[in-house]
């Protein structure tokens, strides 16, 4: 890797050395890269020339000429324009594809094996080279044409179902979980092939379905049919199997309650005066507590709207009765805990100025990883990339972006 792209901060992160030539756009497959970067691989971005990804134009907000949403998963990462679909363009990606470790794409299933940069073709002529690839519904099966969209995988993979109250609409999650799971799961899988390279000598193909990554987060819920034949209904903020486990309103706003033991429910009736529930055989147990709960949650309602949420939970976590706040963004991201762990981090924009950004949630003690990077303009990074990783002097990419190539 060249001296001049090597980043002075995060050297000694546990993927420092490893190259990812990343083809994706949007969300699943820049948050997987993201995250490599972060622990040190150098990451090469390819864009639309005049394009780039999508999400360069989902907004507002926009910080200048740069949306929020790509601002907050591109980071770390080198931006190169090139047009792959023309010959000229492929052939500049596969002479990155022969440098790299690794190549991440996530377009639909046979979409870049009708310009030749697909695991068929790449994986023989590169046998080393790691292949993940990020789609809806997987490489095989009968809905691998179907593309893969956050809110729709959600829905069909069974969360909306669960998720919103009981006699209400089902609700799609407030994040994009489909998306960001499918991701982790793929620096997961790209992480294994590593290793198994390191055995082996060879690469191979990363199938990672956002269908699969999503319903792979069903656990107790998917036991619990597996048991009973019975989906789960939706329960508001309830849990199917832990009682009291829920939402309440305070006198000034929401707090939840997880209350997982029978020693946790016995304080609780002690601090909010309710003793008459401790004493009542229904509610000595969990399971009598879940089979009851119709009758155990106005009595605890009543009790908690009379104080604060602060008052609540203070007085709760001294008793050791797990409570928090329903908080908002704002509040979250200023929490001194947060910013004692690192959690949000400045960084320099070549245009947007400074700029917050999540920091890493994974704190290695010996081999940390690091922002070294902030989000790329589109194409920054062009001429630098094509001179030194693939040698070719400027006239050379003066003519190849006078073609629209680059």
């Amino acid at each position: 890797m060249p001296a001049s792209i090597l980043p002075e901060a995060g050297r000694d992160a546990p993927l420092t050395g490893i190259t990812v030539l990343d083809l994706t756009r949007v969300l699943s497959g820049p948050y997987c890269t993201m995250l490599l970067g972060d622990m040190g691989a150098r990451v090469i971005k390819i864009e639309q020339p005049g394009r780039g990804d999508d999400t360069r134009a989902w907004g507002p907000p926009f910080v200048g000429d740069e949306s929020a949403y790509f601002l907050s998963v591109n980071r770390n990462k080198e931006s190169v324009t090139i047009d792959f679909k023309a010959s000229g363009g492929r052939a500049l990606v596969e002479r990155l594809a022969a440098g790299a470790d690794i190549l991440i794409e996530n377009f639909r299933p046979g979409t870049l094996a009708r310009v030749g940069l697909d695991y068929a073709t790449l994986g023989a002529r590169h046998p080393r080279l790691i292949y993940a690839s990020i789609s809806g519904f997987g490489q095989s099966g009968p809905r691998r044409d179907e593309p893969g969209y956050d809110a729709v995988v959600q829905a069909e993979a069974g969360l909306m179902s669960i998720t919103g109250p009981g006699d209400g609409p089902a609700y799609r999650l407030g994040v994009a979980v489909a998306d960001l799971v499918t991701g982790m799961f793929a620096m997961h899988g790209i992480l294994l092939a590593l290793i198994a390279r390191g055995r082996t000598g060879r690469g191979q193909q990363v199938d990672v379905a956002m269908l699969d990554a999503t319903a792979a987060l069903l656990t107790y819920q998917a036991s619990i049919y597996f048991t009973t034949g019975e989906p789960q209904r939706r329960m508001g903020n309830r849990h199917p199997s832990i009682a009291p486990y829920d939402t309440f309103d305070a006198s000034d706003g929401e707090f939840v309650l997880a209350v997982g033991q029978d020693a946790q429910f016995a304080r609780l009736c002690e601090i909010t005066g309710l003793h008459a529930l401790a004493r009542d055989p229904r509610f000595a147990t969990n399971a009598g507590r879940v089979q009851h709960y119709a009758e155990l949650l106005p009595a605890l309602a009543a009790a908690f709207r009379g104080r604060t949420r602060g008052d609540w939970i203070a007085t709760l976590t001294r008793a050791g009765v797990p409570a928090g706040s329903v908080r908002n963004v704002g509040e979250v991201l200023r929490d001194p805990q947060l910013l004692h762990r690192a959690m949000i981090e400045a960084v320099d924009h070549a245009t947007a100025g400074t700029i917050n950004q999540l920091g890493l949630p994974v704190k290695l003690s010996e081999t940390p990883g690091a922002i070294t990077r902030p989000p790329p303009t589109l194409g920054q990074h062009t001429e630098e990339v094509l001179a030194a990783d693939l040698g070719l002097a400027a006239p050379e990419i003066a003519r190849l972006r006078a073609a629209g190539i680059v």
